[in-house]
């Protein structure tokens, strides 16, 4: 029954939510979508929850091979709903205890499911594509640092904003966006100055991968760009994300370590003969789901 049961969770599409949407435009590209647009996308609870769950889904579904990420309406995210903050995070604290270290505690908690929320995309198998216009501000950047490529609309505008409203980015930034840059001083001059960055300096500076005109270019380019990905073997695709994530925690030699253990079993995997067949023949591939 347990069994029947994962097999079940890991062929299931059908999955509902009230903050997001998830589509399959062909079975090997998910598409999750951001859907609070009279909210700019800001991040309730509710999103946050949905955006883990989303993730979690796809990372045990057996066709995805990879997923794209938008934002529906005027932006990809405008960051945190304050309202939703100060009654889920803040009032529900203040309401359970008047001692601090208990509300400690319970901030902590808070706190883990939020980075845990944050840290799904990274987690997730199978790659991540983030297709951002319009604002993306302070959960924007979380969300999209833990994300594997990001592309963006010219017009997209940027910013860390915590700083602003008297804290330090708690959820992913300050650990991810630095090492997705490669440049400490301009990552701490943005997380310290809170100021708006655009399109053009974040591809200059290496946030982005591409820049596009407008709305409909970067949603193309992000598809063409998950059609490309999605016709190679999946446990490639697995084996990269997962080596490529690994790396960029460990030194040089931990993750030819880990990589050298990981391939021991890939190498012995039918999609190497499947490529390999195919390159001779000059045909298109075909890898069977995972």
């Amino acid at each position: 029954q347990l069994a029947t049961a994962i097999i079940n969770l890991m062929e299931d599409n059908k999955l509902e939510f009230s903050t997001i949407t998830l589509e399959f435009p062909v079975p090997e590209i998910a598409v999750v979508t951001l859907n609070r647009p009279k909210k700019l996308n800001s991040m309730n609870w509710t999103m946050f929850m949905e955006i883990k769950s989303v993730f979690q889904h796809l990372a045990v579904m057996r066709e995805p091979r990879v997923v794209v990420i938008k934002g529906n309406g005027k932006s990809f995210s405008s960051g945190l709903d304050f309202m939703d903050a100060n009654e889920n995070v803040f009032g529900r604290v203040q309401a359970q205890s008047d001692d601090i270290g208990r509300r400690a505690i319970l901030y902590h908690q808070i706190l883990q499911d939020l980075q845990d929320s944050m840290s799904a995309p990274e987690n997730c198998r199978i790659p991540v594509i983030a297709a951002i216009h319009g604002y993306c501000i302070g959960a924007g950047i979380d969300l999209s640092a833990a994300c594997d490529i990001r592309l963006a609309t010219k017009d997209a505008k940027f910013t860390i904003k915590e700083v602003d409203i008297g804290l330090a980015a708690d959820i992913g930034t300050l650990q991810r966006f630095s090492k997705v840059v490669g440049n400490d001083a301009w990552a701490r001059e943005l997380a310290l100055t809170a100021r708006y960055f655009d399109a053009p300096e974040a591809l200059e500076n290496g946030y982005l991968s591409s820049v596009h005109d407008t709305q409909e270019d970067l949603y193309d380019a992000a598809m063409k760009m998950a059609q490309t990905i999605a016709a190679k073997s999946p446990v490639a695709i697995v084996g990269y994300k997962n080596a490529l994530v690994y790396s960029r925690d460990h030194t040089v030699a931990d993750g030819l370590h880990h990589v050298r253990t990981l391939n021991t079993a890939l190498l012995q995997c039918e999609d190497n003969v499947t490529a390999a067949m195919a390159l001779l023949s000059k045909s298109v591939p075909k890898f069977a789901k995972l």
